[in-house]
């Protein structure tokens, strides 16, 4: 009977393969909010970024060279250089965020992303936001409102804005993401290679003597932290999502990943002991609601305008 089950189960892990690691994607994704908020009582934001992403520029690089040795062209460096800006924003933005609110907040936040991308490819288009997105938008909008409340309505805190003007920023990068890469040929490797690159310059540069700091004084546990979001938030996600898109569909990618929010809730009230009140629980719900029925709304979409569905070619 043992012998049959174990069958089973290996069978059907042969068959879900593809679902079963972006949903490890996912998984990774939704800690990564807790992992980073370990750190930053420790070291400065532009030090965590500086280590995590040296970290992830020497794992792609070492896979670019064992795997692919082709030499980006001109425009291939620019617009990686761009598009390492643009993240190097979001970044920013995403890790002060979350040394001032929980990580639970964060991760539901950021979520948002999937809102307003159709938003700012529709104003790039100068075409109208499709009605269902518009929806979404407000039910999610609503949602962010009773997650900050707490136990009555009061300004959101500090990290709360950074955490939201996040996800508008990374709203804009994935726009532009899509927009100068579309029909060009981009190698997606060496894209997100220059932009591990620029994000680990500009934060070195941001915090020398902290990133010396660090290195020298970190615990095994810091370390571990770092090196999860370096080779597990940015290199794994980046090669499973490399991988998952020619063996499924982009839809299929986004709706798997986009459960995201749902493990950064579980993750942050489980290890984190953060806890939720019963209005910002409701917001959560709201959050999670709007942001499936914006990510529905944007594939319904693009299969009636006749583009294919995407998802951006990049990792946190």
């Amino acid at each position: 009977m043992g012998g049959e089950g174990g069958r089973v189960l290996t069978s059907f892990v042969a068959s879900r393969r593809v679902d079963l690691l972006l949903l490890l994607v996912a998984v990774v994704w939704g800690s990564s909010y807790l992992a980073a908020k370990t750190l930053t009582g420790v070291v400065s934001v532009p030090t965590i970024l500086s280590l995590r992403f040296i970290i992830t520029a020497i794992a792609l690089g070492a896979w670019w060279w064992m795997l692919l040795r082709c030499v980006p062209s001109r425009r291939e460096v620019t617009t990686g250089i761009v598009l390492g800006a643009t993240q190097a924003g979001v970044l920013v933005l995403e890790t002060y965020g979350i040394a001032g609110t929980s990580a639970t907040n964060a991760g539901l936040i950021i979520s948002l992303t999937v809102v307003f991308t159709p938003v700012m490819e529709a104003a790039a288009a100068r075409v109208p936001v499709p009605r269902a997105v518009f929806v979404a938008g407000v039910v999610a909008v609503v949602g962010v409102c009773l997650l900050v409340s707490g136990d009555g309505l009061h300004a959101p805190r500090t990290g709360d804005g950074l955490v939201l003007g996040a996800a508008l920023v990374r709203s804009i990068h994935v726009t532009a993401l899509a927009g100068l890469t579309r029909g060009r040929g981009f190698s997606s490797v060496n894209l997100t290679l220059i932009q591990a690159v620029v994000c680990a310059v500009v934060f070195t540069a941001a915090d020398p003597s902290g990133v010396v700091g660090a290195v020298q004084a970190f615990t095994s546990a810091q370390w571990a932290a770092v090196l999860y979001l370096g080779l597990g938030c940015s290199v794994f996600a980046f090669v499973v999502q490399t991988w998952a898109i020619r063996q499924t569909s982009a839809s299929r990618v986004s709706l798997l990943m986009g459960t995201e929010p749902i493990w950064a809730v579980a993750i942050g009230i489980s290890l984190g002991n953060e806890t939720l009140t019963l209005v910002a629980a409701a917001g959560a719900v709201l959050i999670i609601t709007g942001t499936y029925l914006g990510q529905r709304a944007e594939t319904h979409h693009r299969h009636t305008t006749g583009l294919s569905p995407e998802i951006a070619q990049t990792s946190r």
